[in-house]
């Protein structure tokens, strides 16, 4: 007999020989007990279902191997939405919520009462920014564009399996905005933003789109791209939004004053103390 409290120990210690969050055992099965509308919690000592179990294992031997559980299960959970994400898109961090909050939180402080805000998430990826904006706020009008068209595909099937009304783009940057005249309220965009030489965990350079990942030399490629185009799209009172490297705080003000000079500007901290968001603000 195989129980649910055995089966969940003998992973968590594999984990921790392979150096992965043993957390990630219990995430795993908890979403799995979901699928199969089974109450893990009310059976933690029974024992488990035999096709569970295998597909535990075999989900598990994935896992083990280094590839991330998002991708196991075909999906991730981002701001309450389910993401459809596959090897053509980045899996949305915890650290993008919080952007995306203090996105809604600045959007009611800046247009308290216009009755339309038109929004473009830049770079959208898997769709979960552009989504959790449109879903969350009534007043957003949104927009949103990838590179890739592969990424453009699964953020449309996002976007409809959530009932998001999204116009999307395919294109580099601000590119199809600025070809399709749209005028912005806000600008936000979680850009590529690792130094191209930087080490990166197996999990991620492995699974995970390099073109989403990786911002030039110095990671700051495209803020200095959309910085140089953005006035072409944006409205006088609006404002810009950015996921940002936490140790990039000295060359992204840098960066600000080369190509605004003294902007109003706010560069925020997450969760975990570290500078990770950019709000830039136009008046």
């Amino acid at each position: 007999m195989t129980s649910f409290s055995s089966i969940v120990r003998k992973y968590e210690s594999l984990c921790r020989e392979k150096d992965i969050p043993e957390e990630t055992v219990m995430a795993y099965l908890v979403e799995l007990s979901q699928q199969e509308r089974y109450n893990l919690y009310m059976h933690y000592e029974e024992e488990m279902p035999k096709a569970l179990e295998k597909r535990f294992e075999e989900g598990m031997a994935r896992i083990l191997q280094g590839e991330p559980m998002a991708h196991v299960v075909g999906y991730s959970w981002f701001y309450g939405y389910r993401m459809v994400v596959n090897g053509d898109v980045l899996i949305p961090r915890p650290e993008t919520e919080e952007l995306c909050a203090h996105v809604l939180a600045r959007l009611d402080a800046h247009f308290p009462s216009q009755e339309e805000v038109v929004c473009a998430d830049v770079g959208t990826g898997s769709g979960a920014i552009a989504i959790t904006l449109k879903k969350e706020e009534a007043r957003v009008k949104m927009y949103a564009s990838d590179i890739s068209q592969e990424a453009i595909v699964v953020a449309k099937e996002n976007a409809k399996n959530n009932e998001a009304d999204i116009t999307f783009f395919v294109g580099d940057m601000l590119k199809p905005f600025i070809e399709a005249g749209c005028k912005l309220d806000i600008l936000v965009c979680n850009p590529p933003y690792i130094p191209q030489e930087e080490v990166m965990e197996a999990s991620v350079v492995d699974y995970e789109p390099h073109v989403a990942l990786f911002g030039g030399e110095d990671g700051l490629k495209y803020y200095r791209d959309v910085f140089s185009n953005c006035k072409q799209i944006l409205k006088p009172h609006s404002f810009m939004a950015f996921e940002m490297g936490w140790n990039q705080k000295e060359a992204m003000e840098g960066l600000l004053r080369e190509y605004f000079g003294e902007i109003r500007h706010e560069i925020l901290k997450d969760i975990n103390g570290k500078d990770r968001m950019l709000f830039v603000y136009f008046d």
